[in-house]
């Protein structure tokens, strides 16, 4: 009987000699229990997401260097390891040395060759270039070597078929994507049935984390397993990998799917394991019930497993916050403070005259409820001198020989203020606390641009930037029930209006707040940038109009004329935010720290934009001209 290992790695992006490493270990740990097989993850030994790495010979050389290791590692057990394999005799389109996205299967120190490739390794069919993926960029898919050689994929894919005493095993190998087939032109796994009779499958992936993928993974894996009538084994790592702009944590949460398509074995959440199966008894093991919990528990995870990582990459082991009495900031520091730790952990207070004194006592009770480090620095002088330097200072122009003055209006006051507090003031303050300064911006405001660039929009990280500003809320209330189990965040921080608190317009005494109303614009603009088919201001329209925006959106109904009494007032709102999404928003978002990704769509490389302005259809000028008409 076949025991089988499922080495659930945390895959280092980058650095492929820590994780041969660690997949030595993990090999010798297999062999000591017993295990005939051990299955790694999805380019274990190179990392996945490494940009423009790809491109540099000398790395590839030594992935290749690495992979040779591990194929002579498998003296005493088989070996399933995802890896590069280049063709230094062949080139990719853009004039590059061919590079595979590659499945190796090791036995006795020797590659076992699948059927009918022309290769020692299972090739990746399906390349996924949609959300963070790039995958044609680097790698040639068994697509374009089909073509290349004259045949066609059906023929090349293929199963390996493994030895152990007189039994031979038929194994379906895939990569990640190739299990995911719905919206191709083929479906691997088909075609891997045609071959021969499939014992098992196995699947390696390299999968970030999205709120919902484990859930429908289990349908459709379950689903595949089902009607082939055989097991299949998919091995995820965990870890932190990024492109950039974006930063995705990797879960994990392998899992094995019986012949029957139930839940067999499954690895915990941002763990590595080494799990051990035995092939002829998932049959007859009880399924395994995923507990059912609220989506705020699955971010929570994500968000304090990447942030914890993140500071770990940068050896960052202290942070300072800009504490507004907010919650927003409000929630910062309660994850930050969770995974650092109170000692690492600064906030700051920079009160101008328009912070009242509700938001600086609440600020001030958090870093008491927290048992951090506190300062309160104000600010009113430090800005007041900004702006008589700016408007009393004259501005010459010398060709003329004439002379004027600058005045400020209002916005630029309140941009001023914010700046103050980020340029100057976090920025010192965590130099001389050894640490960086966070960017505590929620997802709404960041697509608007409700932010100052060089201000609030500052700082190494924003972790909370995938989370829409309703899910905020559920965080802090999450962070205070379960996480914490009593009230770190002080409920007046939950209540109170959210405002930036940057001119007597914004005063949260007397209810004034932000121009967003979160329970409408939240889904308003998830529409813009979440739906799989993007919403326009035509979509929009349409949907005011037939009387379906509310459940289009997903907003509570009610909503619409909540806020907006009459056509005029909401295609003035509609377009107000549409024009900074699609306008300034832009270069703010391009200049904004990365962000942690939770979503099906996050800002940075996820959402890839240009900076083109806004663009309204014919169709939705004149349905916006037939509904001013009445």
């Amino acid at each position: 009987m076949l025991k089988i290992a499922l080495a659930q790695m945390e895959v280092i992006p980058g650095h492929p000699d820590k994780n041969t490493a660690k997949m030595q270990d993990m090999i010798s740990d297999a062999v000591s229990q017993q295990a005939d097989i051990i299955i790694f993850p999805e380019m274990a030994i190179p990392g996945y997401f490494l940009g423009d790495t790809w491109e540099e010979a000398a790395f590839l050389k030594d992935c290749v260097a690495y992979g040779e290791e591990i194929i002579a590692a498998s003296k005493d057990i088989t070996v399933l390891f995802g890896n590069i394999a280049v063709d230094w005799e062949k080139k990719n389109n853009d004039g590059r040395v061919r590079k595979y996205n590659a499945f190796f299967a090791a036995q006795r120190g020797k590659l076992i060759q699948p059927d009918n490739m022309p290769y020692p390794f299972v090739i990746k069919t399906l390349m996924p270039n949609y959300r963070e993926f790039d995958d044609t960029r680097h790698f040639f898919s068994l697509q374009k070597l089909a073509r290349e050689l004259g045949t066609t994929p059906d023929r090349l894919i293929s199963p390996i078929t493994l030895k152990f005493g007189d039994r031979r095993y038929n194994v379906g190998c895939l990569l990640c994507e190739d299990g995911w087939s719905d919206d191709y032109e083929l479906t691997p796994l088909e075609l891997l049935k045609r071959h021969r009779r499939i014992d098992f499958f196995v699947n390696i992936s390299s999968s970030p984390y999205t709120l919902g993928k484990n859930d429908k993974r289990h349908r459709v894996f379950g689903k595949q397993a089902q009607e082939a009538h055989a097991p299949l084994f998919y091995v995820n790592n965990i870890g932190l990998q990024n492109n950039g702009k974006t930063i995705y944590t990797f879960d994990g949460s392998s899992t094995v799917y019986s012949a029957e398509g139930a839940i067999a074995a499954c690895c915990p959440e941002y763990q590595e394991e080494l799990s051990m199966v035995n092939l002829g008894h998932l049959s007859q093991l009880p399924p395994v019930a995923i507990p059912e919990e609220p989506e705020i528990a699955h971010i929570y995870r994500a968000l304090a497993y990447g942030v914890h990582h993140f500071l770990q990459n940068i050896n960052m082991p202290r942070v300072v916050i800009g504490i507004s009495g907010g919650i927003d900031s409000a929630v910062a520091a309660a994850l930050y403070n969770r995974v650092l730790g109170s000692k690492n952990l600064l906030l700051v207070n920079m009160p101008s005259q328009f912070n009242s004194d509700t938001t600086k006592n609440l600020s001030r009770k958090l870093a008491e409820n927290l048992g951090c480090h506190y300062m309160v620095i104000p600010i009113e002088e430090s800005v007041q001198h900004t702006i008589e330097q700016i408007e009393g200072t004259p501005m010459e122009d010398l060709r003329r020989h004439k002379t004027g003055k600058l005045t400020l209006s209002p916005l630029a006051k309140e941009n001023i203020q914010a700046r103050d507090r980020s340029a100057r003031v976090l920025a010192a303050v965590a130099s001389a606390f050894g640490a960086g300064f966070t960017c505590n911006a929620n997802k709404a405001e960041t697509t608007v641009g409700y932010s100052t660039l060089y201000g609030d929009q500052a700082g190494f990280l924003a972790a909370l930037a995938d989370l829409w500003k309703h899910q905020v809320y559920e965080l802090a209330r999450y962070l205070n029930e379960v996480i914490y189990g009593r009230e770190i965040i002080p409920q007046g921080i939950i209540d109170i209006v959210p405002s930036a608190e940057l001119s007597a317009e914004q005063n949260v005494d007397e209810g004034k707040g932000d121009p967003l109303r979160y329970p409408y614009h939240d889904y308003l603009f998830r529409a813009f940038v979440e739906h799989w088919q993007k919403a326009s201001p035509q979509d929009i329209l349409e949907w005011y109009i037939d009387g379906v925006l509310e459940e289009r959106l997903g907003c509570e109904r009610g909503t619409v004329e909540k806020y907006f009494a009459t056509p005029k007032d909401f295609i003035a709102d509609l377009e107000r935010w549409w024009n900074l999404f699609s306008g300034l928003a832009v270069a703010k978002r391009i200049q904004a720290p990365p962000i942690l990704a939770v979503s099906r769509r996050a800002y940075g490389f996820d959402h890839r934009e240009a900076q083109n302005g806004s663009y309204y259809t014919r169709k939705y000028r004149k349905l916006k001209e037939m509904l001013l008409q009445g």
